[in-house]
């Protein structure tokens, strides 16, 4: 979450007129993550979020985000849902940009994810899997291996700037994982970021599921993989096998992963750093002048990739292939 554009408080006064949420008390920006505009709001009907999407979101694919939710919603998935409008629609126009109101979750991110939190975790991607198969939309996903060659061309001429031979290093994992990615893996709706400052709990429980702007269609084991990386190191990038163990069980008890999955996981993995490695490269080489973000270091996932290059099978991983639950 981020703040680039502002919002006057007349403006946004009128805006919530358009919706059954009460008069606005006050409302702040949130000063996290790198993509759209997030406001928290206080009304007298009580505690909700704003989002102006900026323009590295597409508006077509709004719809689908939107949909997602209130889907998830209905299916027993923690995760907020969209406030509609009185005339019924989700999404609205504040300051310039498309907007929509989400319920407000209680809860908190933890700064220090245990293995408790990374079974909470991977109990609820299996559960969402599962959820979203009966979901009527389709969004392809923009930022898989596809789209991993343009991110790499934007950054290639400074990557050096933020490590020597980092240009090099990424170039030869490209290649490797361009020729090498799976296609015929189980797919489905993935969340595809959920890190966990986008995952909140009271205490050990699981509270919610939020920050659904990169959902998409692809395979589900991509998205333990995305996981794999967010929730399974520690600070110093080094691999928690513990974490890691308690988070594949957990999310096997859900959803079994299959054979194919289980082998693929490890280049997976690797796909999934290097696809944070460069969105993260271009977002520090690309910081809005005056925006109130701070950029996530790239540099992290160098690191976890070159961990993910020394792992043979899914029991560098803490879990045996016969381990995982039937």
């Amino acid at each position: 979450m981020a703040v680039y554009t502002d919002v006057p408080a007349d403006e946004l006064s009128e805006y919530l007129a358009a919706y059954d949420i009460g008069e606005l008390l006050s409302y702040k920006g949130i000063a996290e993550g790198v993509e759209n505009s997030n406001f928290l709001l206080h009304t007298t009907a009580g505690s909700f979020f704003l989002t102006l999407y900026e323009k590295r979101t597409a508006v077509g694919d709004l719809p689908f985000f939107l949909g997602l939710m209130s889907h998830l919603a209905s299916h027993g998935i923690p995760c907020p849902e969209p406030v509609k409008m009185r005339d019924g629609k989700m999404l609205g126009t504040l300051a310039g940009r498309p907007a929509a109101i989400i319920d407000f979750l209680e809860g908190v991110w933890p700064r220090k994810p245990n293995a408790v939190h990374c079974a909470g975790i991977g109990q609820a991607l299996a559960k969402m899997h599962l959820a979203g198969q009966d979901f009527a939309m389709d969004r392809a996903n923009a930022l898989s291996v596809s789209g991993w060659r343009p991110l790499f061309s934007s950054a290639a001429a400074r990557a050096n700037e933020v490590q020597p031979g980092l240009r090099e290093f990424l170039a030869s994992e490209l290649n490797y994982l361009e020729g090498r990615w799976p296609k015929d893996l189980p797919s489905g709706v993935i969340h595809a970021d959920a890190f966990p400052d986008n995952v909140l709990f009271l205490g050990d429980r699981l509270s919610g599921l939020i920050d659904f702007y990169f959902a998409c269609n692809d395979m589900f084991a991509y998205d333990v993989a995305i996981c794999l990386n967010a929730w399974c190191f520690e600070p110093d990038h080094s691999f928690n096998v513990t974490k890691a163990r308690a988070f594949l069980s957990a999310y096997g008890r859900e959803r079994r992963l299959s054979e194919a999955e289980q082998a693929a996981l490890p280049l997976l993995a690797r796909g999934a750093a290097l696809r944070f490695l460069l969105t993260r490269l271009v977002d520090l080489l690309n910081v809005p002048a005056g925006a109130m973000v701070q950029p996530k270091d790239p540099l992290e996932y160098v690191r976890k990739l070159r961990f993910h290059q020394s792992v043979k099978s899914m029991a560098d991983y803490g879990v045996e292939t016969s381990g995982l639950p039937a």
